[in-house]
């Protein structure tokens, strides 16, 4: 609000001071007596005082709206990022990371054009231009009119350049978020780029992003090239006719000399907004360009969602049922077909058999990442479609096989999902993962930085921090994918050991490629191509032909 009214006294005292400029030429003109001598020193006093205005107004104006517009990117840069947060897994699963930063970061920020320059600016255009149209017609309306015939085909040109201008600067934000999302890939894949010696093919595909972004930037600016230069030709004319009409008009004596600097004064202050019609307008379709990918994100729906009027599930044992449960990823591609199983609480289900049957698709079902497209899963007796899902994920526990550790200490990392963790709950939760003895050889032990995406740390290591963090939350139902898939032999001996302390307190769900770490699962299902062909214990299935004792054997045989 203040930096509205600032914007608006701040154009009213931009259109006094010609008028007064103008009464002062209008005194030296028919010649200084002290009485004039006298008024002319007041006006001067009245101009410095303007002047004076203008700075206090100018800067409320400037301050005030860039505080109110950035204001206004943060909230809404937080509601784009909410609005992401709460996505779908499959949401992630079809977006590159770095479009979605561009539109949470570049996208968002074309809104403090709209809101810091275009709007209070257009504003303060009309009021000005309005104001000076009445000025100039009230001196004289004659010379008025003849000043106005440049005016509608300023106009014209501007609607051209809105309608030709706006698509080059979607194209713009599409191409600049692309180059994100290629040097965002090329970043963090940047050990493999070395390592396959593929310097020059990225550097190509960087270039190249580079190069589309740049021709759509420069398509918008070509067109902008050719509209400021006719407008600077259109306004040129209206001076041309204030010159040649006033000038005769002065030598009828029907203007007097006062009115006729009066008019070239308020004629800068007429063509100004008009001129400046065309920065806005330019302006305006980035806005409108970045506006649009940002409510292209805050109109999508996610594809699992809470019902209206979701409970939370209450504090449960573990109980886990799925009831002929069938999935696709994408329609007529099956991935699980008609799946039924039952895990009492503190039983432990291994899920095992090739690479692609379903196996990590039971635990994101599970976790609620996806709703089945088929039949149900029942947590303690709740359907897991009618309760929220953040409470559904505040009984589970997960470690996955491809280990996300965020940059911070290991401390942190391991407390990530119990922020309130005591030292000593750390402590142990590490001690359980065996990870404790790692930790405690490092320089500065819990205190040490894991770097981005634990860089700073072996894959082995990366993935015993992520048990202790499951651990440590101490849900009631634990899901383990791969849990043993990067650690060596005696690793693989602690926390098989760790999982056999958890084992009747926990419900666990366990993706194992090594088939030893869940030999004593209480049972064990053994998935082809989307369905349970097998299930039991060890020794009932190492016992039975079929799949499980061939991938037994194969292991042996490697071993």
């Amino acid at each position: 609000m203040m930096g509205a009214i600032s914007t608006l006294l701040l154009t009213l005292l931009n259109l006094i001071a010609p008028r007064i400029l103008a009464r002062m030429t209008g005194i030296v003109q028919r010649g200084v007596t002290p009485e004039g001598l006298n008024e002319i020193i007041i006006l001067a006093f009245i101009l410095l005082g303007i002047f004076l205005l203008r700075i206090l107004f100018r800067f409320l104006s400037n301050y005030m709206s860039h505080k109110a517009a950035w204001n206004l990117v943060k909230d809404l840069r937080m509601k784009v990022y909410n609005q992401i947060q709460g996505f779908s897994i499959s949401f992630f699963h079809k977006r590159q990371t770095g479009d979605l930063m561009s539109r949470v970061v570049n996208d968002t920020a074309t809104f403090e054009l709209l809101y810091a320059h275009i709007i209070p600016e257009s504003v303060t255009n009309f009021v000005t231009l309005a104001g000076v149209i009445v000025i100039l017609i009230s001196i004289n309306s004659t010379l008025a009119l003849l000043t106005f015939i440049p005016v509608p085909f300023i106009l014209a040109s501007g609607w051209v350049l809105m309608k030709k201008v706006r698509p080059r600067f979607r194209e713009m934000q599409a191409s600049q978020a692309g180059l994100n999302s290629q040097l965002q890939d090329n970043i963090s894949g940047m050990q493999e780029i070395q390592a396959f010696g593929q310097q020059e093919k990225e550097s190509g595909r960087v270039g190249e992003k580079a190069h589309e972004f740049t021709k759509a930037m420069l398509s918008a600016l070509k067109i902008n090239a050719i509209f400021h230069p006719s407008v600077e030709f259109l306004t040129s004319l209206g001076i041309v006719i204030v010159v040649g009409f006033g000038g005769v008009l002065a030598f009828q004596s029907r203007l007097q000399a006062e009115d006729l600097v009066a008019f070239f004064l308020y004629l800068a202050w007429l063509y100004a907004p008009i001129t400046g019609l065309a920065q806005l307008l330019e302006n305006a379709q980035q806005s409108l360009a970045g506006a649009e990918r940002v409510l292209e994100i805050l109109d999508l729906t996610t594809e699992v969602a809470d019902k209206p009027g979701a409970a939370d599930i209450p504090p449960v044992e573990g109980h886990i049922i799925f009831e002929d449960v069938s999935f696709q990823y994408n329609e007529g591609n099956t991935v699980l077909d008609r799946i039924s199983f039952e895990v009492k609480p503190g039983q432990m289900i291994a899920l095992v058999g090739p690479t692609g049957v379903g196996k990590t698709t039971i635990i994101h079902l599970a976790a609620r990442f996806y709703d089945p497209t088929s039949g149900k899963i029942l947590l303690d007796g709740h359907d897991l479609r009618d309760v929220t899902q953040n409470s559904v994920r505040s009984q589970i526990s997960l470690v996955l096989q491809d280990t996300f550790l965020f940059n911070g200490t290991i401390a942190e990392n391991i407390a990530y999902a119990k922020p309130s963790a005591t030292t000593d709950e750390i402590i142990a939760a590490a001690k359980t993962a065996g990870i404790y003895d790692d930790i405690m050889e490092m320089p500065r032990q819990f205190d040490t930085e894991t770097g981005e995406r634990g860089v700073r740390l072996s894959g082995g290591q990366k993935q015993r921090i992520s048990i202790a963090r499951a651990v440590l939350r101490d849900s009631p139902v634990l899901i383990l994918d791969e849990a043993t898939a990067s650690v060596d032999m005696q690793t693989e001996a602690q926390i098989q050991a760790a999982i056999q302390r958890m084992s009747g307190k926990r419900t666990i769900i366990a993706i194992a490629h090594r088939l030893s770490t869940i030999r004593s699962a209480d049972e064990i299902l053994v998935l082809k191509e989307g369905k349970i062909i097998q299930r039991g214990r060890h020794r009932d299935l190492i016992n039975t032909p079929g799949m499980y004792r061939d991938l037994c054997a194969g292991q042996e045989s490697e071993v």
